[in-house]
């Protein structure tokens, strides 16, 4: 197994890589898709045609109003249009691409929504990694495929988890996940392709959707430090996660593709907080009383629940060479600083600093 150290050394003088991302417009694609300009390789998004443009976490190395098929920024990025829904779409671009390695990222990821729409999240998240990894073998069998999977597919199997825990879905987003898990091994088994599966932990960043929890606690925070609402309304607080940052998460994702043999892999922090915790956390940062803000409203609350997530990410750390450097009182100072900055408040500071001194400008100066 190959380092980021090793592998770098390899990628210099070399006839620049194709990589396909879907999902870009995500938290995690658009991470991945500077960290793979930074390795100068050319990036080929896929983005959802709609009626409106969502592309404001990649604007800064996108500028365009328009997506226009192969259309380039001029920074070795393009995006086209596509959905995982049509396999002819999915077929076309591959073809069109012939990528060297595929990002899977793309999803109905909000496991609380995916109860209300199990169908279109099987389609999408489950079918829609089929299409692909179909698409793939067809056009370009030797291509490297990643697979972004959940630490949702352990579910109810106790804690910690590892690459051998038995898998017990507890959503409809964790159902198609474990779905798309298997036909990744099994394409990987039955066509010989290098086809891989991350099992990611919650991983977060201040690019994170505006209504998951973590982001939906801090953005609620700034808001009520501006004075635009009093209150935060929330679900579960007892549900416990093993929460990262999204920068360091996406490095893994294309450390896996480096290696010499496919593989699947766990990847997280190894520590666990409650919901509570991270409320707890952020308001004392922000210097507020959660108990003047925060309320519990039952429709938030999940049909069934996953209590306890944690991490074992030692294959991860001794085959990849990896190891989470941004632990959970760092995370909430990260993003409690970015969505203040967000709505046009001095940031208190310390997250600004830990991810200046971690990572340089690089992962924050587009947040």
């Amino acid at each position: 197994m190959r380092t980021a150290a090793q592998i770098s050394l390899t990628i210099t003088g070399h006839t620049m890589k194709k990589a396909l991302i879907t999902g870009i417009t995500g938290q995690d694609g658009s991470y991945l898709a500077e960290l793979l300009l930074s390795k100068r390789y050319e990036v080929h998004g896929l983005v959802r045609r709609s009626s409106s443009l969502n592309t404001s976490r990649i604007s800064h190395i996108f500028p365009e109003a328009e997506i226009a098929g192969t259309a380039s920024s001029g920074s070795g990025l393009f995006l086209h249009y596509g959905d995982l829904s049509d396999s002819e779409q999915v077929s076309t671009i591959m073809d069109r691409v012939r990528p060297d390695e595929i990002y899977n990222l793309a999803a109905q990821s909000h496991v609380r929504v995916s109860f209300d729409t199990p169908e279109y999240t099987g389609n999408i998240t489950g079918l829609g990694t089929t299409r692909l990894l179909e698409a793939a073998r067809r056009s370009n069998p030797g291509v490297r495929f990643y697979q972004a999977s959940s630490s949702e597919m352990f579910g109810g199997s106790p804690p910690p988890q590892n690459e051998n825990t038995a898998f017990y879905p507890r959503s409809p987003y964790a159902c198609a996940k474990v779905y798309s898990y298997w036909m990744t091994r099994n394409y990987r088994e039955g066509y010989g392709m290098f086809a891989c599966n991350g099992i990611l932990f919650n991983h977060e960043s201040p690019r994170r959707g505006e209504t998951f929890v973590t982001r939906k606690i801090t953005r609620g925070i700034a808001k009520i430090l501006a004075g635009k609402e009093k209150v935060l309304a929330l679900g579960n607080l007892d549900a416990k996660r093993d929460w990262g940052y999204s920068p360091e998460y996406v490095e893994c994702m294309w450390l896996i593709l480096q290696q010499d043999q496919p593989d699947d892999f766990v990847i997280g922090t190894g520590e666990t907080h409650s919901v509570q915790e991270f409320v707890d956390a952020a308001f004392r940062y922000a210097d507020l009383d959660r108990d003047e803000h925060v309320t519990i409203d039952q429709k938030y609350f999940r049909p069934t629940e996953v209590d306890v997530l944690i991490a074992d990410p030692r294959k991860a750390e001794k085959k990849l060479g990896w190891k989470a450097r941004v632990r959970f009182g760092d995370l909430v100072k990260i993003m409690v600083d970015a969505d203040m900055r967000a709505f046009g408040l001095e940031p208190i500071g310390e997250g600004d600093r830990i991810v200046e001194r971690r990572f340089g400008e690089k992962w924050w100066k587009g947040d």
